[in-house]
């Protein structure tokens, strides 16, 4: 019996076994595949299934997922090809007997076993509705930061700035004397404007300053910081809106995966007995403070 793949792709495997069967009406038809989980190649009679080229899949970048599948997966199943040809010609030479392989090989197994440790403890913890309970905590409900709309102008030196603060006092256009005196050229093309910002997002002396004004006040003294010598106006103050949840998931989720690890670590490390040794090979004491091997000649 023969068929033409669905095109439609209504399921993710139905989407996967088409894109690396063939899914074009020029390709003619092909054999139907009832298993699940079907083999796609075979190297030397060694079978890769779909179920590999899911998991290479899941393994890429999103940017790399994103392809049209019937680019990607039959690219990634001549991966797969060649990954298990070059397998199959290291064990022929006798690489996988080889002392030096397998110290790699070993290492690489102990990684992979701590790692899905931590993928098993983890996971459970980080779901979504915890992801969701902590934004709800940290942020759902809860007042925005003040932000003030301020423009500048920076100069060299003390003198200069308290020119241009008398020349605003006798109504001079704040946005002309910055494009004229300015040294932060990006500013300065917008008249000085620097927006909103929060009090962290500026050196504290100026934040000090900016956030003490009023609307439409122009700081009385110049102010000092690290970049030289400043002319602040404020035009408005706000209270920012929270962020949202999409905005913040990815940033907790991350959180929370690295708080769950640490305590998982902390855990183990607790269950097992360690000792340390110098680099010449004597204990390590309590009150011993270790220093690092010399430097390989």
């Amino acid at each position: 019996m023969t068929f033409f793949p669905d095109c439609s792709f209504g399921l993710p495997v139905r989407l996967l076994a088409a894109a690396v069967l063939g899914c074009a009406v020029s390709a003619g038809p092909v054999l139907a595949q009832t298993d699940p989980d079907p083999v796609l190649a075979t190297v030397n009679g060694q079978p890769i299934h779909l179920s590999d080229v899911k998991e290479a899949t899941a393994s890429l970048p999103p940017q790399a997922r994103g392809m049209p599948p019937q680019q990607l997966y039959p690219m990634l199943l001549e991966q797969l090809i060649d990954a298990r040809a070059l397998l199959i010609q290291a064990q022929r030479t006798g690489l996988d007997k080889d002392p030096e392989v397998q110290r790699a090989m070993q290492a690489a197994q102990e990684r992979a076993l701590a790692s899905a440790l931590l993928n098993k403890v983890v996971r459970p913890q980080v779901t979504d509705e915890a992801v969701k309970a902590r934004y709800d905590q940290e942020f759902a409900g809860k007042t925005g930061e003040i932000e003030v709309h301020a423009r500048h102008i920076l100069v060299a030196d003390e003198a200069t700035a308290k020119k241009i603060i008398a020349e605003l006092k006798k109504g001079a256009d704040f946005a002309a004397l910055s494009k004229q005196y300015s040294k932060d050229p990006g500013a300065a093309q917008q008249g000085g404007d620097l927006g909103f910002f929060k009090k962290t997002d500026m050196v504290p002396e100026f934040s000090a300053v900016a956030f003490a004004l009023k609307d439409g006040e122009i700081s009385p003294q110049p102010v000092k910081t690290q970049f030289g010598w400043h002319v602040i106006q404020v035009t408005e103050h706000r209270t920012s809106q929270p962020p949202s949840f999409d905005q913040e998931k990815d940033e907790l989720r991350q959180q929370m995966v690295q708080a769950a690890v640490q305590t998982e670590i902390k855990q183990v490390r607790g269950a097992v007995k360690v000792e340390k040794f110098n680099p010449d090979g004597s204990p390590v004491k309590a009150t011993d403070t270790a220093e690092p091997p010399p430097a390989a000649k």
